[in-house]
Order: structure tokens, then sequence, then C-alpha cells
């Protein structure tokens, strides 16, 4: 009796290491900084994946059995791990794969604005299992990575986007004068190159689309905006009522009687420090910044690797170390402390 007891001494304190080792091991990556973000959890949470199952190994193994046993309780653990992932593959596996598929093709950055189905926003996060994004009313909203993968994406680019509005105009307005006031009024809102399509002649009407480069992506929502007002005034300043021949309305308005405001003011973009897109993705902004400023750190970690590779120079090759370690210092400190994106 004491034998078989004494037998399961070593691995009683396998399975000790292994428990204190992934305790340990969960408080360095995740614990101690619970305030992380899924993005920055990503790399530590697949860490403590496969330290789970590598702990779960070493325990089998150190069991007090003969070879055969051991092998049948490995392949008795194998069909379990199967079966886990099998029953899973419709939930958590096929989102863990969606991430890292996600991460592979880069479809999307953090800070983009992206529309998948009926979402629109800005990234926030890009999680183990989910990608998080900020909508224009400053909600968060967490989308499973199988639903960004199934469901087809259409990202901003940070370079610049198209800005566009679509109207409908009778037939009896000359289309050369409403194209001309179309890129007026798209000129006026700050967009560059405007160009007018004529997308259908309906029935009743000719229904137009006037659009124009908008240099900074941040600003798309307010800047769409202001092209409506500029398209309003443009038109209402020539005395062109912006209805379709087949607008009916029950009161009684003389033949002569303009459907437009009596006093047109024309729109002008707002020169403010703060705009709405401030306020209603702040996350995503914030998010966006660190992220940049992270690849920014790299790209000089890299840079200063290849030039300590080179002939140099005693002091420069010491000044160039010195420079090396304070950038992977403040690359360390960005990845350990609190994520600013909460504060």
């Amino acid at each position: 009796m004491l034998e078989q007891i004494m037998a399961f001494v070593p691995f009683a304190g396998v399975v000790a290491a292994v428990v204190g080792i992934l305790w340990a091991a969960h408080w360095l990556l995740i614990g101690r900084q619970a305030e992380l973000g899924n993005e920055r959890k990503f790399s530590r949470q697949l860490i403590m994946l496969g330290l789970t199952i590598l702990g779960l190994l070493a325990s089998v193994l150190a069991l007090p059995i003969n070879d055969s046993s051991r092998n049948q309780l490995i392949g008795l653990v194998g069909i379990v791990i199967s079966g886990m992932l099998a029953f899973s593959s419709t939930t958590i596996i096929s989102n863990l794969m969606a991430g890292i598929l996600l991460r592979i093709t880069k479809p999307f950055r953090v800070g983009d604005f992206i529309r998948i189905g009926d979402h629109f926003g800005r990234v926030t996060e890009r999680g183990l299992f989910d990608t998080e994004i900020q909508t224009e009313t400053r909600e968060l909203i967490a989308l499973p990575n199988t639903y960004c993968i199934s469901n087809p994406v259409a990202a901003t680019l940070s370079s610049g986007t198209i800005i566009s509005a679509t109207l409908s105009l009778g037939y009896d307005l000359d289309h050369v004068r409403i194209e001309r006031l179309l890129e007026e009024a798209a000129s006026t809102c700050g967009l560059r190159e405007p160009f007018v399509h004529i997308m259908e002649l309906g029935n009743f009407s000719v229904t137009y689309r006037v659009s124009g480069f908008l240099d900074e992506p941040k600003r798309l929502i307010s800047v769409r905006s202001t092209l409506y007002g500029c398209v309003l005034d443009a038109l209402h300043g020539q005395g062109i009522e912006i209805l379709s021949p087949a607008y009916m309305n029950q009161r009684q308005v003389g033949a002569e009687t303009p459907v437009i405001p009596s006093n047109v003011a024309m729109t002008t973009p707002k020169q403010t420090d703060a705009s709405p897109e401030d306020i209603a993705f702040d996350k995503a902004d914030k998010a966006e910044k660190l992220e940049n400023r992270k690849q920014r750190l790299g790209q000089e970690i890299e840079r200063l690797e290849t030039l300590l590779k080179e002939d140099l120079e005693e002091e420069k090759k010491k000044a160039a170390k010195e420079d090396l370690e304070q950038t992977k210092q403040q690359l360390k400190e960005l990845d350990e402390k609190v994520d600013p994106v909460q504060e």
C-alpha cells in the first residue's frame, strides 16, 4: 500500500508543477493586465492554450502506469480533445480559426471604417473570437469572427475614400447644367476631383450621383452630411426644385410658387477642432493611434538591428545599441501598461 502511495508522489509533483506553471504564466501574460483589449490578448491566449495542452500531456506521461496503459490513456485524451473540437467546431474553434485567417488575409486593420452585413463602424479590436467595431452612435458591437469571414467586408482605405450623394430630378432640367451645379457643390464641401454620373433614366425622373475624393476618411460622416447640404444650396440657389414629376402634395399651391426655402443660406464646411467623429469613434481613434505607434516602434527596431549588422565605428555602434534598447523598452511599456483605449 505504501509503495503504491509512493509511486504516485512523482505524479503529484508533476501535476503540482504543471498547475503552478500554468497559474504563473496566466498571471504574467493576462492576469496582471486584466484590462488588456482582445487585440492585445490574442497572442497571449494562444500561448496559454499551447501550455495547457503540453501540461496535460506531461501529467499523463507522469502517471505511474505501464506503457500500454499510458498509450491507451493518451489515445483516450486524443479522442476527448477531438470530440471537443468536433462538437465546438461551429462556435469556438470556428471563431478561433476565423480569427487566425483574418490576421493572415488582413482585410482591415484597427481604426478602419468597415461595413459587414448591416453593421457599419470603425474597428476598435481584433480579438481571438470576435471583432469589435464602434458605430456612429458610439455603441460597441462584437461581431463573431465567423461572421466576418462568411460576409463580404467593405473597408475604407486610410489613404482616402469616395463620398457620394444620389438624387432624382425631372426630365425638364438640362443635365449639363445639373452636372455642373453638382460638381460645384462637391467642390464647396472640400471634396477633390468631383464627378457626376447619370445612374438611371426612370419613367418620371433622372437619377444623378455626385461623388468626390475625401483625403481624411475619419471625417467621412460629417463630410457626407455637408455634401448633402451643399447640393441643396447649389440647386435651390438656382431655383431648381429637387422634385420628380411624380411629386404630389395635398396643399393648393400655385404653379408660380417654387417649393424651395424662401431664404437660401449657402452651406460652408465647418472649420472646428472637434468633429462628430471625434465623439462617436473615440475608442477606435485611440486604438488606431496605439497600433500605429507600435508599428512605428517595430519598424525602428528592425532598422536599428539591421544597422548593427553593418561594420560601424565603436561609438556609432554603442549609440545604436542604446537606441535599440530604449526603443524595445518603449514597445514593452506599450504592451504592459493598462490599455489606453479604456482610459
